[in-house]
């Protein structure tokens, strides 16, 4: 079994069910063993656009990078994904951070994210559930990486997605 990093976010519709349905369509394939908290984040990349609802997610799967990309992809497009503008509003948008310590760069897929080390709205849910993780790339953990992002606008929902159930507090 493979350990994972997944990042998951949307700023279209109800964020929390878009949230939900993503973490269960998942659940189906990978063996979810923490989420983290939903954060309202500002948007990355193209800013002129609603707030995102991000969360981050540790799972094991058999199943090897590409296939997994694959599965990811099919789920964002089950789940309402259409094609959109490159870091514009979207209902889900699922990303592989980590795939155990494993270094690929490939043309459709970059392991570790290779934006991770500049986005806050990954770094602070991910802190959350696993701040000593390090990337396999820098040597710097993911407490180390958080603390060099501005965290400017972020805000932790009292309502987060655990295993597919949401819970209060």
């Amino acid at each position: 079994m493979h350990t994972i990093i997944l990042g998951l976010g949307t700023n279209i519709g109800n964020c929390i069910e878009n949230l939900q349905r993503a973490v269960d369509e998942l659940a189906s394939y990978i063996e979810i063993t923490a989420v983290s908290a939903t954060y309202i984040t500002p948007p990355w990349g193209i800013t002129n656009q609603p707030d995102y609802h991000n969360l981050c997610l540790i799972g094991k799967t058999k199943l090897e990078p590409e296939t997994l990309l694959k599965e990811i992809k099919y789920s964002e497009v089950a789940l309402g994904r259409r094609p959109n503008v490159r870091w514009g509003p979207r209902l889900i948008d699922i990303d592989i951070l980590f795939y155990d310590d494993l270094v690929m760069h490939k043309e459709r897929l970059n392991i570790p994210h290779k934006h991770i080390p500049e986005r806050a709205f990954v770094l602070v849910p991910l802190k959350e559930i696993s701040p000593e993780w390090v990337h396999p790339e820098s040597g710097k953990t993911v407490a180390e990486m958080e603390t060099a992002v501005s965290k400017d606008g972020i805000k932790k929902l009292e309502t987060s997605i655990i295993f597919g159930q949401p819970i209060s507090g």
